[in-house]
C-alpha cells in the first residue's frame, strides 16, 4: 500500500502546526521553515507564519541557540565546537551560532571541562591506568574532539594523564593541522578575517 502523502496546508492551519510544534520542543526558524515547506499550500504562507511567530514572541533564534549552548554546557559538559556544530545542524544561522558560542563558553577553562568530561566517560577507571595503553588514549583523544574540545587542549590534558606523552605528540601535530584549517574555514564562512 502506497504511503498517502498530507494535505497541503492553507496559512492557519500552518500556524497550528508551527504552534503544536514549538509546544513539543524549541526549534529554531530554519528548523521550522523546514517542517512548515514540506506542508504548505504556498510557500508565502511559510514566510507569513515565522514572522507572525516572532512578532509575537514564540520563536527567536537568538534565545534558542542561548537555551541549547547553555544547556550542552552545564547538562553535557560538550566542548565549544560540538556545541556549534550542533546549532548549525539546528539551522541557526552561522554568524549567529558563533556568537553565542563564544559567549556562552567566553568564561569556561577548557582544560577543567576537559578533565570532568574524561572522568564521567571513564567512570570507575583510573585514567592514569586506563589511558597508558596507546589503543585507549587514542580512543580517548577521538572522543574529546567529537565531543567539541580543541585539539590541542585534549592532549594537554592527556598528556597529564599518559605514561608516554610522546604517543600524543604525533596525534598532536596532525590535529593542529587540522584546527588551523578548520579555522580557516569558518572565517571564509562567516566573513570574518
Amino acid at each position: 500500500m502506497a504511503k498517502r502523502q498530507p494535505q497541503p496546508l492553507d496559512r492557519d492551519k500552518l500556524l497550528n502546526v508551527a504552534l503544536r510544534a514549538l509546544g513539543a520542543s524549541a526549534h529554531s526558524s530554519g528548523q521550522l521553515r523546514e517542517k512548515l515547506r514540506r506542508r504548505a499550500q504556498n510557500e508565502e504562507d511559510v514566510d507569513a507564519v515565522l514572522a507572525k511567530l516572532k512578532e509575537t514572541g514564540y520563536l527567536n533564534d537568538r534565545q534558542f541557540a542561548e537555551n541549547y549552548a547553555a544547556a550542552r554546557l552545564q547538562n553535557q559538559g560538550l566542548g565549544k565546537m560540538r556545541v556549534l556544530r550542533d546549532l548549525r545542524q539546528r539551522r541557526v544561522a552561522p554568524k549567529l551560532a558563533e556568537q553565542v558560542t563564544d559567549k556562552t563558553y567566553q568564561k569556561t577553562d577548557e582544560a577543567a571541562l576537559i578533565e570532568e568530561f574524561l572522568r564521567r566517560k571513564y567512570r570507575g577507571k583510573n585514567l592514569r591506568e586506563f589511558l597508558n595503553e596507546e589503543k585507549n588514549l587514542a580512543a580517548a583523544f577521538r572522543r574529546l574532539r567529537y565531543a567539541g574540545f580543541s585539539a590541542s587542549q585534549s592532549i594537554r590534558v592527556l598528556k597529564r594523564f599518559a605514561s608516554q606523552p610522546e604517543v600524543l605528540d604525533v596525534l598532536e601535530g596532525d590535529a593542529l593541522e587540522g584546527e588551523e584549517s578548520a579555522d580557516e574555514n569558518r572565517h571564509q564562512h562567516t566573513g570574518d578575517d
